[in-house]
């Protein structure tokens, strides 16, 4: 039984993982065609989003935490990246 639940977690997060490579395309693309900065910027955050998932579903699927580590790294370095960002863009538009 517990073979069976292994083999299907398998399966479910690699069938995931291939899912997730459909919005990854759409941001790349969003990222190198965006209008501004600011919606380059979006696409970059929304990649760091998609890259803490498939660090999530390769930590479930080997079953080794360190995958857990780097998931949270990244969204903490992404968090704090879109705080400065946002902090510039406003300084930015505040000088019109």
């Amino acid at each position: 039984m517990m073979e069976t639940l292994s083999a299907l977690l398998d399966w479910l997060s690699a069938g995931l993982v291939t899912l997730l490579m459909v919005p990854l395309a759409l941001t790349l693309w969003r990222m190198v065609r965006g209008p501004g900065y600011a919606d380059r910027f979006i696409a970059v955050d929304m990649l760091t989003g998609i890259a803490v998932a498939i660090a999530a579903l390769t930590a479930g699927a080997t079953g080794r935490r360190e995958f857990l580590d780097v998931a949270f790294g990244i969204a903490l370095i992404s968090f704090v990246a879109t705080c400065a960002f946002a902090a510039l863009l406003e300084r930015k538009g505040g000088r019109r």
